[in-house]
């Protein structure tokens, strides 16, 4: 937590490394090449996440920038200590991924976005399935489980889509099944009273709803085995946890920071005993923010099946997988069991680690999006990727702050925008755009963000994950 840090120095094409000295406690490393940029201020962050004592292991990848107290694509493994802020605000924000029985220039994009649009709320602050106090129990002990349970209590507009047995395979196809242990005793009432109508709901920020194109196969097996080829329409969304997880993360966090051997550290850089009643209360609390999170993209799955089905009749469409990537689990590397902190970084486990899943002879699926101009890439894990905690990028990571991408800075601050409103326009032509809010979603430009081509690349050449298909964008739906 000093002002100046170790230098980064590159040992081969693909790393760079901040070796342990000072106030460090391990060495921190980068996966990035020299045509990633890498903002200063990340690096210091990275380096102050160094120093914290219960570091066993310290990396981010390609995508790292910016992020509160720890940055974003960061990966940290901790000794009997969690840490909020290295999870984040957006608890088990992830990524879950729909496949249609459609090709491209088969049907009409443009009219389901507009569909899915009226369905699905977007932006902050909005309300969808309002959640009685059993039905939440229910959400945060069982996840995505409690899926066929709100079905029957509660009367909406998803369960038109709902089908026991596609559900049965649905849950297969979620991470941990959809369901970390977690108790609502540990949740804040914060979170409750602000969190609990939010159940299919977008957000805001870079949390999208996309309908994409399959525009290249990479691995002709592995996307046979997905059921996805060439041209192929998919449909990807992400978001998280919503406000019910911002009030657990930012609860906690201020918990941890007022513990009286955190009192040199700030906010941004507190975190838990695991074996204390805070630390064991957060995990609960973060595995309750997780299941929320899981059945929110659940219930906006179902209301994009419902939009299929109510366009083109009766639509199979298969989940391949949900993924988190914001999220803190125990586990053992090297010998050693650590709390692993993926903020803004994706599991990536091999075949082996997926036994008893669909996915135990290819490795895990990972969904990885660009921006919302440019391509995503679905790929799966191999299994060496030891040296990264089994962790790669979640997504291609910001260049540049939103206040430089718009020019509007907070309280009505403004100045001159990096990207222009015809830059903006022409990068996103030929994609149907639906956005809650026009004044701000140049913050989301794909200008804004690096190359995910390159990013990708980095972490194929390290050999953790291999490339199965790439997307392109035919509509965008934004917060």
């Amino acid at each position: 937590m000093t002002e100046g840090y170790p230098k980064l120095v590159r040992i081969d094409p693909l790393r760079l490394v901040m070796k342990q000295s000072g106030d460090m406690v391990t060495d921190a490393t980068i996966f990035a090449s020299d045509s990633v940029n890498i903002e200063s201020e990340a690096v210091r962050q990275l380096y102050d996440a160094a120093c914290l004592p219960p570091a066993k292991k310290v990396l981010a990848t390609a995508d790292i920038h910016v992020g509160f107290g720890v940055p974003i694509g960061a990966v940290l493994g901790l000794e009997e200590a969690i840490m909020p802020p290295a999870v984040g605000y957006d608890i088990n924000c992830g990524m879950r991924l729909l496949r249609t029985p459609f090709t491209k220039g088969e049907i009409n994009t443009d009219e389901i976005a507009n569909s899915i649009a009226r369905d699905i709320p977007l932006g902050e602050g909005m309300s969808n399935l309002p959640l009685d106090k059993h039905s939440l129990e229910q959400v945060i002990y069982q996840g995505a489980a409690a899926v066929p349970m709100l079905a029957q209590r509660i009367r909406h507009r998803a369960w038109e889509a709902f089908d026991e047995q596609e559900f049965a395979d649905d849950i297969k196809r979620i991470e941990e099944n959809g369901q970390l242990p977690a108790e609502p005793g540990a949740v804040p009432k914060l979170a409750v009273e602000k969190g609990s109508d939010q159940i299919g709901t977008l957000g805001g920020g870079n949390h999208f709803i996309e309908i994409q194109a399959v525009q290249k196969i990479f691995d002709a097996d592995t996307a046979d085995f997905f059921g996805l080829s060439e041209n192929q329409i998919v449909v990807m969304i992400h978001s998280g946890s919503r406000r019910f997880g911002y009030e657990i993360a930012d609860q906690y966090m201020s918990i941890a920071a007022q513990r009286p051997e955190m009192s040199q550290r700030r906010k941004m850089l507190s975190f838990l005993p695991t074996d204390c009643r805070e630390g064991k209360n957060y995990i609960a609390a973060m595995g309750a923010a997780a299941n929320f999170a899981f059945v929110n993209r659940h219930i906006m799955g179902l209301l994009v099946r419902r939009c299929f089905n109510r366009m083109f009749g009766p639509t199979p469409m298969p989940l391949l997988y949900d993924v988190a990537h914001n999220m803190a689990k125990q586990e053992k590397y090297e010998g050693c069991n650590m709390w692993v902190h993926r903020k803004g970084a994706t599991r990536a486990f091999g075949p082996a680690q997926m036994a008893a899943s669909p996915f135990e002879s290819i490795g895990q699926p990972i969904i990885t999006p660009g921006s919302m101009g440019t391509a995503s890439y679905l790929l799966v894990g191999t299994g060496n990727s030891g040296e990264s905690l089994c962790s790669v990028n979640h997504g291609a990571g910001r260049v540049m702050s939103r206040t430089a991408a718009t020019g509007r800075g907070r309280h009505g601050r403004s100045g001159e925008a990096l990207i222009s409103d015809e830059k903006f326009k022409e990068s996103m032509r030929g994609i149907k755009l639906i956005t809650a809010d026009r004044r701000r979603i140049k913050e989301e430009a794909p200008d804004a963000y690096k190359d995910i081509d390159e990013v990708v690349r980095i972490v194929t050449a390290c050999g953790w994950a291999k490339a199965v298909a790439r997307m392109v964008p035919l509509a965008v739906l934004k917060g």
